[in-house]
């Protein structure tokens, strides 16, 4: 079964057992998927970190605006599309991850660090927020 298939059964789930707002933000979800799939793309675990990554600066930008009630809305959708994205890798793991890409690439300094990304996203699939991968070769290319 599909990410997109998971997330209609869920709707039809909410739904009958009368959740109106779960099923609101799931159907959200889905539209995403339904438009990243016509474009051809396919890449669900993208469109659910695209999607959760938006909520989180929704969230945060209400939050700076004193729109608590809001914040805490979007934060929310943003839980609920992360159960549809694979476990997320230990520090550990990634740590091991990052040190297999420095040494493929042959990176030594900090300016290098476009090639260590490239070698190492794909990898990933998802498992990895951008932010906290970024973060980690930056110190271990001594930025």
């Amino acid at each position: 079964m599909t990410i997109l298939e998971q997330v209609q059964e869920d709707v039809r789930t909410a739904m009958k057992s009368g959740e109106r707002e779960r099923a609101a933000a799931l159907r959200l979800v889905v539209d995403a998927l339904q438009q990243d799939a016509k474009l051809g793309k396919g890449d669900e675990v993208a469109v659910l970190q695209r999607e959760r990554k938006k909520r989180l600066e929704a969230a945060e930008a209400f939050r700076g605006g004193g729109r608590a009630e809001q914040a805490d809305v979007e934060q929310g959708e943003a839980e609920l599309i992360e159960a549809y994205l694979p476990d997320q890798l230990s520090d550990e793991e990634l740590g091991e991850l990052v040190g297999a890409a420095i040494d493929e690439t042959g990176a030594s300094e900090p300016k290098q660090m476009g090639d260590v990304m490239s070698a190492l996203m794909p990898k990933l699939a998802g498992r990895a927020d951008g932010k906290r991968v970024s973060q980690m070769v930056r110190e271990r290319l001594g930025t």
